[in-house]
């Protein structure tokens, strides 16, 4: 479907009659705004236009705050300056008109070139005369290099938002997919929406958060066990940042063994403060996509999962490890650490996932160890056998292992020696294939929380309880549960394992 160019769009808010209200801009100049007065019809559409540069002006208007390029700021804005709008022109004409305010604070590349070009965007708004308010606030990265196409960038992706909010709002993925008309992924990039408000009540963020990635305005998207969209600069800025990426399909007892054992272990490395530690439960694109198209219940079902587990969710679109380990090193000069299992660390070393760089898989570790990032090793239990993989034994190929010894040697890769042994028996997808089947042992090998979870949810085909009695043996069957019938998933996901 063709969609309108940017001065249509403007126009189209324009000439809307329900639509007025004000605008408040800090940082790279009136942008959005101009359009609206430049297209025509804007005595119809601004009631008010204006921007606070000054620092002392702004904290005398919309109070004081840490930094003036946040979400904190952004949202003063919105707040006071719709509600100046309902004050002063409710009265008036409330009941023929839906009031609005759309803000920016933004910070576009400096003389020097110094600064990080960023900015938070919103609008606060009435989908009808009378309604409550809705919102939807937006992180956008410039990445051009000439303050004057990024200021031109911003005032296009300004419209994008306003004329998506009053004439998609019925439609969040069309309106995430807009966002970016008339640019390009080269130019702007998206790392965070939120909806809020009763036009978009049965939005959920984190599925929104996904289109992002799904459809390339952002290669990651975090958020909150609570639900909460975050804009990761603001979580992960000079923090030292463990990841441990997985399918947590279910997340088993191994997968909370192992993040809690490399956490202890990263703790104690020079330059940690344990207290500040941000661990991420990382989910790639691929992974999700492992059987064509994304199940978005399947995607909840993960998520709620990992929630329960007090995790923040990291989905992204680095598959490779090198990838995510520049992607973190961007918002933190902290130490850097990713937790994976033995078998994990074989794919690491295959050759046949670098064909595509220059400088194959030397070119790939290079980039990942770069900034002092660090791989932490769970290890692989044969149960044939009983023996471990370990950092120590693990066979990668006869060209390779002068590589790995070195990578060894020099502290890269670390075996960790406090895991549970009790857990190292679960294996992911013989749990998934116990919950298709109706064997109560899957119990065992999750959460107690997880377990919970997939019983009332009926993830991944588990048969539904209405309720579940508190059993005081976990391991045990518990007794007389009321079922109902199973909700349907995917074929079961293989675990990524490479990077």
């Amino acid at each position: 479907m063709d969609r309108p160019n940017t001065e249509r769009k403007a126009l189209a808010v324009n000439l809307d009659a329900r639509r007025y209200g004000s605008f408040a801009e800090i940082g790279a100049g009136q942008e959005v705004v101009r359009w609206f007065f430049r297209v025509g019809g804007a005595a119809g559409t601004i009631a008010k236009s204006m921007s606070a540069y000054d620092m002392s002006v702004s904290d005398a208007i919309y109070g004081e705050c840490d930094r003036y390029v946040c979400r904190q700021r952004l949202e003063q804005m919105l707040q006071y300056e719709q509600g100046l709008n309902l004050e002063r022109l409710s009265g008036s004409r409330g009941d023929t008109t839906s009031f609005f305010t759309f803000a920016d604070t933004v910070s576009a590349r400096n003389y020097h070139g110094t600064n990080e070009c960023h900015g938070w965007m919103g609008i606060r708004f009435q989908a009808h005369p009378r309604d409550q308010d809705s919102e939807i606030i937006i992180h956008v990265r410039m990445l051009d290099t000439e303050n004057s196409l990024q200021q031109e960038a911003l005032g296009i992706v300004g419209v994008n938002l306003l004329y998506g909010a009053f004439f998609l709002n019925h439609e969040p993925d069309m309106l995430i997919e807009s966002l970016l008309d008339n640019l390009s992924t080269r130019r702007i990039e998206i790392d965070m929406i939120e909806f809020k408000g009763i036009a978009f009540r049965h939005v959920d963020n984190r599925v929104m958060s996904l289109r992002l990635v799904q459809l390339g305005l952002s290669n990651a998207a975090m958020f909150s066990a609570d639900g909460e969209v975050l804009q990761p600069s603001e979580v992960l800025y000079k923090k030292p940042i463990l990841v441990e990426r997985g399918s947590f399909r279910p997340v088993t007892n191994v997968n909370i063994d192992m993040i809690n054992s490399a956490k202890e272990t990263f703790a104690e490395e020079e330059g940690v403060d344990a207290d500040q530690v941000v661990t991420l439960a990382e989910i790639t694109m691929k992974n999700l996509q492992a059987n064509g198209e994304i199940d978005l219940r399947d995607f909840l079902a993960r998520v709620d999962m990992l929630a329960a587990c007090g995790m923040t969710v990291l989905i992204s679109d680095y598959f490779e490890y090198y990838r995510l380990a520049a992607y973190l090193a961007r918002y933190s000069k902290k130490k850097i650490g990713i937790t994976m299992g033995a078998a994990s660390l074989v794919e690491l070393f295959d050759e046949k996932y670098y064909t595509a760089l220059d400088g194959g898989i030397l070119e790939s570790f290079g980039r990942l160890f770069k900034n002092d990032l660090k791989l932490f090793i769970y290890p692989l239990l044969d149960r044939e056998t009983g023996s471990l993989t370990t950092v120590e034994n693990l066979r990668v190929a006869e060209e390779l292992k002068t590589l790995y010894q070195y990578l060894v040697d020099k502290g890269c890769i670390e075996q960790l020696q406090n895991h549970d042994p009790d857990h190292l028996s679960t294996f992911s997808r013989e749990v998934l294939r116990q919950i298709h089947a109706n064997d109560l042992n899957w119990k065992s090998h999750v959460p107690q929380q997880v377990a919970d979870l997939i019983q009332q949810r009926g993830f991944f085909g588990c048969q539904r309880v209405v309720s579940v009695p508190v059993a005081e043996d976990r391991r045990a069957p518990v007794a007389a549960p009321i079922l109902a019938p199973a909700i349907p998933s995917n074929a079961i996901t293989p675990t990524n394992v490479v990077g």
